[in-house]
Protein backbone atom coordinates (compact mmCIF):
# COMPACT_ATOMS: atom_id res chain seq x y z
CA UNK A 1 0.00 0.00 0.00
CA UNK A 2 1.30 3.36 -1.05
CA UNK A 3 2.90 5.54 2.02
CA UNK A 4 0.42 8.16 1.40
CA UNK A 5 -2.57 6.04 1.74
CA UNK A 6 -1.49 4.80 5.08
CA UNK A 7 -0.60 7.85 6.45
CA UNK A 8 -4.86 8.83 5.43
CA UNK A 9 -5.76 5.61 6.51
CA UNK A 10 -4.12 6.48 10.20
CA UNK A 11 -5.56 9.75 10.20
CA UNK A 12 -8.82 8.16 9.69
CA UNK A 13 -8.85 5.92 12.47
CA UNK A 14 -8.01 8.34 15.10
CA UNK A 15 -9.90 9.82 17.43
CA UNK A 16 -12.14 12.36 16.51
CA UNK A 17 -13.10 15.63 18.02
CA UNK A 18 -15.23 16.41 15.11
CA UNK A 19 -17.40 13.57 15.56
CA UNK A 20 -20.54 15.27 16.47
CA UNK A 21 -19.95 17.35 13.49
CA UNK A 22 -20.23 14.10 11.03
CA UNK A 23 -22.76 12.24 13.12
CA UNK A 24 -25.18 15.69 12.36
CA UNK A 25 -23.96 15.71 8.61
CA UNK A 26 -24.37 12.26 7.72
CA UNK A 27 -28.39 12.17 9.11
CA UNK A 28 -29.09 13.16 5.31
CA UNK A 29 -31.20 15.52 6.91
CA UNK A 30 -32.01 18.93 4.04
CA UNK A 31 -29.57 21.59 4.72
CA UNK A 32 -30.14 24.27 7.35
CA UNK A 33 -31.17 27.65 6.06
CA UNK A 34 -30.25 31.06 7.40
CA UNK A 35 -27.58 33.38 7.11
CA UNK A 36 -24.26 32.44 7.85
CA UNK A 37 -22.61 35.87 8.64
CA UNK A 38 -20.28 36.17 11.75
CA UNK A 39 -20.31 39.77 12.19
CA UNK A 40 -23.91 39.70 13.08
CA UNK A 41 -22.32 38.14 16.71
CA UNK A 42 -23.04 40.77 19.53
CA UNK A 43 -19.35 40.96 20.21
CA UNK A 44 -17.94 41.59 16.47
CA UNK A 45 -16.09 38.39 16.90
CA UNK A 46 -15.69 35.73 14.88
CA UNK A 47 -18.21 33.33 15.67
CA UNK A 48 -18.10 29.79 15.89
CA UNK A 49 -18.67 27.14 13.14
CA UNK A 50 -22.43 26.25 13.44
CA UNK A 51 -23.70 23.11 12.34
CA UNK A 52 -25.33 24.73 9.42
CA UNK A 53 -21.70 26.29 8.80
CA UNK A 54 -19.97 22.67 8.78
CA UNK A 55 -23.07 21.04 6.61
CA UNK A 56 -22.15 23.74 4.04
CA UNK A 57 -18.05 23.46 3.81
CA UNK A 58 -19.23 19.66 4.27
CA UNK A 59 -20.93 19.81 1.13
CA UNK A 60 -18.41 22.19 -0.82
CA UNK A 61 -15.85 19.68 0.06
CA UNK A 62 -17.10 16.59 -0.77
CA UNK A 63 -18.44 18.19 -4.21
CA UNK A 64 -14.70 19.34 -4.61
CA UNK A 65 -13.57 15.82 -4.08
CA UNK A 66 -15.94 13.83 -5.99
CA UNK A 67 -15.44 16.76 -9.62
CA UNK A 68 -11.67 15.71 -8.61
CA UNK A 69 -12.01 12.30 -8.68
CA UNK A 70 -14.09 12.32 -12.01
CA UNK A 71 -11.26 14.34 -13.78
CA UNK A 72 -8.73 11.76 -12.74
CA UNK A 73 -7.00 13.52 -10.00
CA UNK A 74 -5.35 10.81 -7.23
CA UNK A 75 -7.78 10.50 -4.23
CA UNK A 76 -5.01 11.52 -1.62
CA UNK A 77 -3.89 14.38 -3.25
CA UNK A 78 -7.66 15.42 -3.83
CA UNK A 79 -8.82 14.78 -0.32
CA UNK A 80 -5.83 16.65 0.78
CA UNK A 81 -6.42 19.81 -1.37
CA UNK A 82 -10.57 19.59 -0.31
CA UNK A 83 -9.92 19.17 3.41
CA UNK A 84 -6.82 22.19 3.18
CA UNK A 85 -9.65 24.05 2.22
CA UNK A 86 -12.00 23.34 4.69
CA UNK A 87 -9.81 23.45 7.56
CA UNK A 88 -8.62 27.51 5.99
CA UNK A 89 -12.18 28.57 5.87
CA UNK A 90 -12.94 27.13 9.44
CA UNK A 91 -9.73 29.02 10.74
CA UNK A 92 -10.45 31.73 8.15
CA UNK A 93 -13.79 32.66 8.88
CA UNK A 94 -14.84 31.13 12.61
CA UNK A 95 -11.08 31.47 14.38
CA UNK A 96 -10.88 27.53 14.50
CA UNK A 97 -13.84 27.01 16.64
CA UNK A 98 -16.89 24.80 16.02
CA UNK A 99 -19.63 25.12 18.07
CA UNK A 100 -20.01 21.60 18.35
CA UNK A 101 -16.52 20.71 19.73
CA UNK A 102 -16.75 23.30 22.55
CA UNK A 103 -15.58 27.16 22.12
CA UNK A 104 -11.51 25.93 22.72
CA UNK A 105 -9.77 26.80 19.33
CA UNK A 106 -8.71 23.74 17.74
CA UNK A 107 -5.39 23.13 16.70
CA UNK A 108 -4.95 22.88 12.84
CA UNK A 109 -4.46 19.49 12.89
CA UNK A 110 -7.67 18.60 14.46
CA UNK A 111 -9.26 20.97 12.02
CA UNK A 112 -7.24 19.27 9.13
CA UNK A 113 -8.51 15.55 10.93
CA UNK A 114 -11.98 16.48 11.09
CA UNK A 115 -12.11 18.47 7.89
CA UNK A 116 -10.52 15.66 6.03
CA UNK A 117 -13.05 13.07 7.67
CA UNK A 118 -16.21 15.32 6.92
CA UNK A 119 -14.95 15.86 3.08
CA UNK A 120 -14.41 11.68 2.75
CA UNK A 121 -18.01 11.08 4.46
CA UNK A 122 -19.38 13.48 2.11
CA UNK A 123 -18.07 11.89 -0.72
CA UNK A 124 -19.24 8.24 -0.07
CA UNK A 125 -22.95 9.83 0.02
CA UNK A 126 -22.60 11.68 -3.09
CA UNK A 127 -20.26 9.83 -4.58
CA UNK A 128 -18.85 6.24 -3.32
CA UNK A 129 -17.94 5.11 -6.11
CA UNK A 130 -14.90 7.71 -6.17
CA UNK A 131 -14.00 6.55 -2.63
CA UNK A 132 -11.67 3.46 -2.64
CA UNK A 133 -12.68 0.39 -0.98
CA UNK A 134 -9.58 0.74 1.74
CA UNK A 135 -10.61 4.01 3.04
CA UNK A 136 -14.64 3.12 2.79
CA UNK A 137 -13.77 0.19 5.18
CA UNK A 138 -11.47 2.29 7.51
CA UNK A 139 -14.11 5.05 7.82
CA UNK A 140 -16.82 2.54 8.39
CA UNK A 141 -14.72 1.29 11.33
CA UNK A 142 -13.78 4.70 12.91
CA UNK A 143 -17.89 5.72 12.88
CA UNK A 144 -18.62 1.96 14.51
CA UNK A 145 -15.51 2.52 17.21
CA UNK A 146 -17.12 6.22 18.03
CA UNK A 147 -20.72 5.04 18.32
CA UNK A 148 -19.64 2.74 21.14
Amino acid sequence: MPIHSRRLIKALVMPMLLLPMVLIGCKGSNPPRGRLDPSKDATNKQAPASDEDVYLYRGMGASYLCNARAAGVEFPKAVGIAASTYAQVLNGRHGGVVASAGDKKLTNKQLFAGAEFQVITGALQYCPNEVPEDVKTKVQEAIEKQKK
